[in-house]
């Protein structure tokens, strides 16, 4: 593990291998082992960088509220430290959406797209006041009770050392990082537009199991992005990358020899 210093904070990282850099972007409320697999196996043909997003894991918490524009350009500045122009970019349900929101302002810098288990379209109204609330909720009660309740959604049965990684995570979260982050969700826009014109290789991959963002929203992604890939990753929910690592890592090979 790294560290280094980005302006107000400070971001936890790996940097594991060499050639062709490879970034990972991981949802909410994990941290960058959320990863471990991808890490583990593309380490050995590809530079990967995986990150501590602000207010998760070891990175810096800011409590308040942290706009997707803000991961995205804490993202840009750890390449920019770390020397790396541009890269392969993927990111799951929320860091999907990051890495959305970085192609819509840094797309010269990625050659390659992969959004997971994520959705391109803005909040609605009735989210924004369940995302409002339930940071408040996490601020009083913490995410231990939350991550029980949400544990199946996350990830299918069947893999209790999963299961283990998976509460690992999000109990370990820091209330006040989460909750800055799902205030932030709140606001986000819609990027349709700016997917339509993705020129790179893209892959978009799902779990058949998801609720939270399920196959129509795969499906969506896959009509807007031009010559995109869509691969169904079948008995897994919403971290395919964790409960099915053998078929999410061959659809990733896949898509890096694009």
């Amino acid at each position: 593990m790294s560290r280094v210093p980005l302006g107000e904070i400070t971001v936890g990282y790996a940097d594991q291998g060499s050639g062709e850099p490879l970034v990972l972007v991981h949802g909410h409320p994990f941290d960058r082992t959320m990863w471990q697999p991808q890490i583990e196996r593309f380490g050995a043909t590809h530079r990967v960088i995986a990150a501590d997003l602000r207010g998760y894991g070891e990175t810096t918490v800011v409590p308040g509220k942290t706009l997707l524009e803000t991961f995205a350009r804490d993202l840009a500045a750890l390449l920019d430290k770390l020397a790396v122009p541009q890269c392969h970019l993927a990111g799951l349900s929320m860091g999907g959406q990051i890495v959305m929101e970085f192609h819509r302002l840094f797309p010269e810098r990625i050659r390659g797209l992969l959004l997971a288990d994520t959705s391109p379209v803005a909040e609605t109204a009735e989210g924004r006041r369940q995302r409002t609330e339930m940071a408040e909720r996490l601020l009083r009660e913490g995410l231990a009770p939350y991550a029980e309740e949400v544990l199946r959604k996350m990830v299918a049965p069947g893999a209790p050392e999963v299961d283990e990684h998976v509460l690992g995570m999000m109990r370990a979260t820091v209330p006040e990082g989460a909750a800055a982050a799902l205030r932030g969700r709140a606001e986000r826009p819609d990027y349709r537009e700016t997917l339509a014109t993705v020129r790179v290789p893209t892959l978009i991959v799902v779990g058949s199991e998801d609720e939270y963002t399920p196959v129509s929203d795969a499906e969506l992604l896959h009509a807007t992005i031009p010559d995109s890939k869509l691969v169904v990753i079948d008995g897994a929910a919403h971290l395919p990358n964790l409960e099915r690592p053998a078929e999410f890592n061959v659809a990733m090979a896949d898509w890096l020899r694009a």
